[in-house]
């Protein structure tokens, strides 16, 4: 994709071609108050992945859903009591709220990294409120930016960071936050405080009262998916399993004949990501003594996949 070619003013027209790319799963770039994001259909696995890769994130950290409405947002998380409270202040604005994911949500569990939460955010812009009523569906969508990188708040920030990797880019002008979201635990009666960004601590306490910090629960992560052992089956796991043991259920990658399931058997890393978290569910079955995961290759979207096969197969 050339870079002169890839942003494209904000109209109507656009709108809906990009409400279109996002159906089809593809990425757009799109901005928000806070900065421009990196939107893919949050309802499916393969779209979800294509983020990583795009990002070439190493780990494949939660990603935050993107909503019109609080209708559109209740079809996905369970609201506390406290969560209300916040919706009905900060939202629309520059506050992700993480809450019980519902059981019958049309979610990809790559956006979740295999939790059963959701980061969800209702955007303060009126091209993310008209994209996300464009697509009809909910929009996964970190920052729109090589990982590691600063992150961007003009559309050309995004043609810099991610040349030919995004199917459109809309322009909307500069970001009027310009910061990331705050992010807070939002599960519990007390709110735990995740990510510092454009709604302040004093702002959130004035609504809900003290915050939980880092500090005050040590053991507790800092923000979802940073425990050692996480996103763990019921069965123990036997990473880089080069063959089948006795009492095992093997997870296999490329040509790997005995797996009882197969992340990629073409050996293709991004339709092993897409596969990874559904795979770990089915396969956590009563009546195995440990499940065997085939060797993934340490590079590209295979450095995330080993990141949360590691945290999983963690003692605990």
């Amino acid at each position: 994709m050339n870079i002169e070619t890839s942003i494209y003013p904000a109209t109507e027209d656009t709108i809906k071609k990009a409400g279109e790319v996002i159906v089809r799963g593809g990425l757009v770039a799109f901005p928000t108050e806070t900065v421009y994001g990196l939107g893919a259909d949050a309802t499916s696995e393969e779209a979800v992945a294509s983020i990583f890769a795009a990002k070439e994130r190493p780990s494949f950290n939660p990603l935050i859903v993107h909503v019109p409405d609080m209708d559109a947002a209740k079809e996905l998380v369970e609201f506390t009591p406290a969560a209300e409270k916040l919706a009905a202040t900060f939202w629309p604005g520059a506050l992700t709220l993480v809450l019980p994911r519902k059981k019958d949500a049309s979610l990809s569990l790559l956006v979740s990294a295999g939790l059963d939460t959701v980061a969800v955010r209702m955007p303060n812009h009126p091209i993310a409120t008209r994209l996300l009523r464009a697509a009809g569906k909910p929009i996964a969508a970190p920052s729109a930016n090589k990982s590691g990188q600063i992150s961007p708040t003009l559309a050309a920030h995004v043609a810099q960071s991610l040349p030919g990797k995004v199917d459109m880019i809309v322009d909307g002008g500069p970001c009027a936050v310009g910061l990331e979201s705050t992010v807070v635990d939002a599960c519990g009666d007390q709110v735990g405080f995740l990510r510092p960004g454009g709604i302040s601590i004093e702002q959130l306490e004035n609504v809900v009262g003290p915050l939980i910090f880092p500090d005050d629960a040590p053991d507790a992560p800092k923000s979802p998916g940073m425990l050692t052992s996480h996103y763990a089956p019921t069965l123990p796991m036997r990473l880089n399993a080069d063959q089948i043991e006795e009492g095992e259920i093997l997870l296999g990658f490329g040509k790997c004949e005995k797996a009882s399931l197969n992340l990629s058997p073409k050996g293709n890393l991004e339709e092993a990501a897409a596969n990874l978290f559904a795979m770990m569910r089915d396969l956590d079955q009563v009546g195995y003594k440990r499940m065997a995961v085939s060797p993934i290759p340490k590079e590209g979207l295979g450095l995330a996949i080993n990141d949360r096969l590691k945290r999983a197969a963690a003692p605990r």
